[in-house]
């Protein structure tokens, strides 16, 4: 089996660019891969995806495949003692990605509650975005089912991986885990001797206290670290590996975990893979303030988007020599519309509740900035006057199809507040309303009748009216 050559790809691009004359910034214009990216790429600390992989040998006149060499064979300490039945709750962005992963080496049964995913899956079609996903199920040879049956599923796992939604509860200021404890029920009724993974993201201390309340031994939480769009790539290229294990672990639980943490680095394309293993209360802090720190910068750079607008400033000029810095870098310094997603807007309400009486300042700053940003952007469209606002997708990021919490949606129900009519062209909205603003297939017919265009990230088929265009995205990325 073939794998990508991180050397060769690097000799590649720095060789073939340097001998056309090209600088990073001219082939970041011809590729349309941000410069930065370029920069990473050529100092090994970035993995293109397939498409701009394709675009750097077009533009640079390398064969793709000939970066590509025969994987070394494994170690025989990373040789695994058997096939695993491992069974995964839920399909989303982290099911998904996760049985796939393992499914390259494992027999995996995934389990959802909607018919529709669950076929897509088994005639090898994904139903959400991701490019890796798409390929690997279209491709490769996975042992992999998905099933609407899920106590068939769980019944002689080894391993079940629960990646059910957890969504926040404003009114409890709490996340909702009734998914993951409907699993968790069921699984004591069949399975007591599986180890359980929670992946679903949680509160502080949550999975101490389920261990608790389900006579379950094996309960470990291990967070994960993916962008939606992305999902399977950050599972073969992942920052980290983190599982959390139950306070005075038994000796046979300690395994156990170790061998779930080789099953991810056996799945992965990425070599030397940082790994910690913790208790689960410090596992769930982990990804919770990780999160956070992710939300305080986008919350950052919005801000200083926000004063460089007002005081008639180039934002871009600002960013470029802050991020210089290379304590600062040049990642996630895009201003937005505010953080958004299915993740940040939760985690960061989340860890606020943990906190409780904890004193703070930066936490709940960070929650409160993001609802100051949406109201600004809001104004900002407003102050124009415009009779009809549209929205131009609902996404946050380019290579996704999920909308959840995105923050064009906050912007867009302030503006409807103030008597504002909204039109929204979304190719992934199927109904004729979204919040009781009209949806336009039409794309022609959208620009026609907006008088101003909305647009969290800029594209180019918003060219033909960039003069209708507002927005704030300045590189082009997320």
């Amino acid at each position: 089996m073939k794998k990508l050559s991180m050397d060769k790809l690097v000799n590649t691009v720095i060789n073939e660019r340097k001998a056309k004359g090209l600088t990073q910034v001219q082939l970041a214009e011809a590729t349309g891969i941000n410069r930065a990216m370029i920069g990473r790429l050529e100092n090994s600390d970035y993995i293109p995806s397939i498409d701009q992989l394709q675009r750097l040998g077009e533009n640079l006149g390398f064969e793709v495949t000939d970066l590509f060499v025969e994987e070394e064979e494994t170690p025989k300490d990373m040789v695994l003692d058997k096939k695993y039945r491992i069974a995964v709750a839920g399909t989303g962005y982290v099911g998904l990605s996760i049985a796939t992963l393992l499914a390259q080496h494992n027999h995996v049964t995934a389990v959802d509650i909607i018919p529709e995913k669950v076929e897509l899956i088994n005639n090898k079609k994904s139903p959400i975005q991701d490019e890796y996903i798409e390929k690997y199920l279209a491709e490769k040879e996975l042992d992999l089912t998905a099933t609407l049956d899920g106590e068939a599923a769980y019944k002689d796992a080894d391993y079940i991986i629960i990646s059910t939604p957890t969504n926040y509860d404003s009114e409890k200021n709490y996340f909702d885990t009734s998914s993951v404890e409907t699993v968790l029920a069921l699984i004591e009724k069949i399975n007591t001797q599986a180890v359980v993974v929670i992946k679903s993201t949680v509160p502080v201390g949550y999975t101490e206290k389920i261990a608790k309340k389900f006579v379950l031994p094996n309960i470990l939480f291990a967070p994960e670290f993916l962008r939606e769009g992305k999902a399977l790539y950050d599972n073969l290229y992942p920052s980290r590996i983190v599982i959390g294990l139950p306070v005075n672990c038994s000796e046979a639980l300690r395994k156990k975990a170790g061998k779930f943490m080789d099953l991810l680095k056996e799945g992965a394309i990425k070599t030397n893979i940082a790994t910690l293993l913790v208790n689960t209360t410090e596992a769930e802090a982990i990804k919770l303030f990780a999160n956070t720190y992710l939300a305080m910068r986008v919350s950052f750079f919005n801000e200083l988007d926000t004063y460089a607008e007002l005081r008639g400033l180039s934002t871009k000029q600002i960013i470029d020599g802050v991020c210089l810095d290379p304590r600062i870098g040049s990642h996630y310094n895009n201003p937005s519309f505010g953080y958004g997603g299915y993740c940040l807007p939760k985690d960061t309400k989340q860890l606020l509740a943990n906190y409780g009486d904890i004193p703070n300042n930066l936490i709940s700053a960070i929650v409160e900035s993001n609802r100051t940003r949406k109201d600004f952007i809001a104004e900002r469209i407003i102050a124009r006057k415009p009779k009809v606002v549209g929205i131009y997708r609902l996404t946050m990021k380019y290579d996704s199809d999920n909308f959840r919490q995105s923050s064009i949606q906050g912007v867009m129900k302030r503006m409807k507040a103030k008597g504002v009519e909204i039109v929204i062209f979304e190719p992934n909205l199927k109904g004729k309303k979204f919040f009781d603003a009209k949806v336009i297939t039409d794309f022609d017919e959208f620009k026609k009748i907006s008088d101003v265009i909305v647009a969290n990230r800029i594209s180019n088929e918003l060219s033909d009216v960039s003069q209708k265009v507002y927005t704030r995205d300045l590189f082009g990325r997320d």
